[in-house]
This record gives C-alpha cells, sequence and structure tokens, in this order.
C-alpha cells in the first residue's frame, strides 16, 4: 500500500481532487448529499491550504451564476451540486454550455423531488443530459477522484472548452468509506496545467460580450456548433485518460468492459451498481454461464458506434435504468442504447430494467435474476416484457 492511499469517502475523495486543481473560484450552495464534499472543501480554504476563492450564495441558481460570470471573466471554476440544487441551476446550467465555459461540477446523484426524497437515483443528471455539458459516471471514490481531474483536462482543451459533470452515487458513494489512491499535489498541478483563459471578459485588449440576444438569424447556427463541439470532445476525452494512465497507472475509456468478450449475455448499467453486478459476474462465471458488463463512463457525448459493437455478438442485453423516462420507451439509457445497436446492425434481444428509484436497494439476488432472464430470452429468442421495473411493489 502506498502512502497515499488512504480510506475516505467519495465526498471527501471529490474534495481532496478539488484541493489538488486549486481552482481560482468556487460558488456553491450546499444540499444532500453533496454537502459534505462543500463543506470539506471550505475547510481547505479556510486552512489557507488552497488560493480559491470561495463564494457563498443563497442558492444554486446563485452558484452556477457565479461561476458562469467567473468562467467568462477568465478564471478556473469549480461547484458542485445534487438533484433539486441541479434542478434549481437548470436556466444557467444551459448558459454555461452554450457559453462554452469549462465550468467542473461533480453531481452527487440524488432522486428528484417530488415526493421530497434524498436517496440515489439518476433523474437529476439524466434530466441534464440535453444541457450542453459533458458527462463522466463513476462508479466508487476511487473514480469520482480521477473523473474529477480528468474533468479539468478535458473542459479546458482548446477544442473542447465545455463545461464537465462528474457523477456519483449520493450516499452509496459519497458517504461510502473506500480506500481511494491519491496522487501527489505536484503531479496533478503539472498534469491540469496553469489555467489559459480563452476570451476573458475583461481583457480591455480585446472587448466583447456575453449572454447577447440571439434570434434567429444565428441561435440555429450556434446550436449546430455546440452539437460538432461535444461530438469533436470525445477523442479528447480519451487522449487525457492516456495521459492519466501513465501518472496514475489505472486506465479509462469510454465505457468499461467486463468478461465482456466471450459472454453470451450482458447487463450494461452505471455508476456503483456495477460494482455489485461484477460480483454477480464472477459468481456466475464459476458456475460456466457466459455472462459480461459494460459500465459506460462517458454519457454525453455518448459513444453509440463503440457501445454497440462491443454488444453486437450477444444473444440477449439488459440495460438498467437508476432514472425513468415518463412517457417514453424505456428509461434514458435503454433508449440511447438500443438506438445505438440498430444504426450497428446486428441487435440482441434487449430489455430495460429500470431499478432502484429514490434509494430502493438492489442485491446480487436480483441481478442475478436479471442474468437468468437472459439465458431465458437467448435460448427462446422471445422477449415477454420488453420495459420491466424491478423491486418495485406493483
Amino acid at each position: 500500500m502506498s502512502k497515499n492511499t488512504v480510506a475516505i469517502t467519495g465526498n471527501d475523495a471529490a474534495a481532496y481532487a478539488i484541493k489538488q486543481i486549486n481552482p481560482d473560484v468556487m460558488a456553491a450552495y450546499p444540499i444532500t448529499p453533496q454537502t459534505a464534499l462543500v463543506q470539506k472543501f471550505s475547510e481547505y480554504v479556510a486552512d489557507g491550504l488552497v488560493k480559491t476563492e470561495f463564494v457563498t450564495v443563497e442558492s444554486e441558481h446563485s452558484a452556477m451564476s457565479a461561476c458562469v460570470g467567473a468562467a467568462a471573466a477568465g478564471g478556473r471554476v469549480m461547484t458542485a451540486t445534487a438533484a433539486n440544487g441541479l434542478a434549481l441551476m437548470f436556466e444557467i446550467v444551459y448558459i454555461a454550455a452554450s457559453s462554452k465555459l469549462p465550468i467542473v461540477m461533480p453531481v452527487v446523484n440524488r432522486a428528484l423531488s417530488g415526493p421530497i426524497n434524498i436517496h440515489c437515483d439518476h433523474s437529476d443528471s439524466m434530466a441534464a443530459r440535453d444541457s450542453g455539458w459533458l458527462q463522466l459516471y463513476s462508479e466508487n471514490a476511487q473514480e469520482a477522484y480521477d473523473n474529477t481531474i480528468q474533468a479539468i483536462r478535458i473542459a479546458e482543451n482548446m477544442k473542447v472548452r465545455l463545461p464537465v459533470m462528474v457523477m456519483y452515487d449520493g450516499f452509496i458513494t459519497s458517504h461510502g468509506i473506500e480506500m481511494v489512491d491519491f496522487l501527489d499535489d505536484e503531479v496533478v498541478h503539472n498534469f491540469v496545467g496553469d489555467y489559459q483563459p480563452n476570451n476573458p471578459l475583461l481583457d480591455p485588449e480585446k472587448p466583447l460580450t456575453y449572454g447577447p440576444l440571439d434570434l434567429y438569424d444565428y441561435y440555429f447556427e450556434h446550436k449546430r456548433q455546440q452539437a460538432e463541439d461535444i461530438k469533436n470532445s470525445k477523442p479528447i476525452i480519451l487522449d487525457v485518460a492516456k495521459e492519466f494512465e501513465k501518472i496514475s497507472g489505472r486506465p479509462y475509456g469510454l465505457f468499461e468492459s467486463y468478461q465482456l468478450e466471450d459472454a453470451e449475455t450482458a447487463i450494461v448499467v452505471l455508476s456503483s451498481t456495477a460494482g455489485t453486478t461484477k460480483e454477480v459476474v464472477d459468481e456466475m462465471r464459476a458456475k460456466g454461464k457466459k455472462v459480461g458488463l459494460l459500465k459506460p463512463r462517458v454519457f454525453r457525448p455518448f459513444p453509440y458506434q463503440e457501445i454497440a459493437k462491443a454488444l453486437s455478438h450477444l444473444k440477449a442485453v439488459a440495460i438498467l435504468d437508476r432514472s425513468d423516462s415518463f412517457g417514453a420507451f424505456g428509461g434514458p439509457l435503454f433508449t440511447e442504447i438500443r438506438s445505438a445497436m440498430m444504426e450497428f446492425g446486428k441487435i440482441p434481444e434487449n430489455i430495460d430494467i429500470i431499478y432502484g428509484l429514490g434509494g430502493r436497494d438492489i442485491n446480487e439476488q436480483d441481478i442475478e435474476g436479471v442474468y437468468n432472464q437472459l439465458d431465458a430470452i437467448a435460448k427462446s429468442g422471445k422477449v415477454k416484457e420488453r420495459i420491466q421495473y424491478l423491486g418495485v411493489r406493483e
């Protein structure tokens, strides 16, 4: 065990990553289960361990507004939020993306009200999936730390210059204690580098305007540029991951495959549930079952070609959604992946499993049951129920 390996919560791991990044400005408002992250970072500020200007505000709408102003002025800017906080800043989240401001924001996933619920599901970040932010999902505290550091390099790349959300599961990851390998401060500093502002508002030599009125004359063209910018971020994400592996020894990609290459059936699932699924895969593999897992890391830009190719050899696949898309044909992860598989041409039988809303637990027996259902589908070639709700009292 290295001297930099510590037992720590996911929130404290993310706060430590922000400390090592040492942004110019952090404007934030506390909300469960994110509160401990902001509180911990405020201690670093109070103790003089960072040079960050910490802005306390009256709401999350104000937090993102302050971030937009600071980023437009030419600062390296970060914040953090969860659930209703993200919903409250929604107007300014869109403005941050359309203004091409490289703000990085950990989002501690929590169910959106109502009724009021403080536990984990992905309804908050999935609601923001079309806001123009890049989205990275984290399985555990280590990935929350690593993704936060990588997000700065991705966001600030001159070919990207877009804001990035880093997701990890509320309470499960945010408050659970895990072993995390930290990099040295100097290593992180050299990795993220000094901030290079692009078209700062406070440059008197190059006066410009942020947030102008943009009607039908040019609005469509600007939205088209946004779409192209997000698409072009994919190779940058992979380049940053390769550089990060050199300093950490930890590989990252667009997604993680686990026992997938020779699998006949597989589950696709985000974040902490992937860790439980890996245990089930190992147990079922020991019994001779050819099962596998695909864990998406990058949801925006959505790597549809790569995911479709990785799943194309399967006989059956279950996509697990920890959020619902009311009135749609399945949850958001399912609709994206099913569409991607149709584009690729070879479509394994597929089902959508909506689970864990509001923090409802999912255990190894539940996941094994999904694999057993996939085995039956693979043998029969028939799907009895395409969209299912796992663990709900019907």
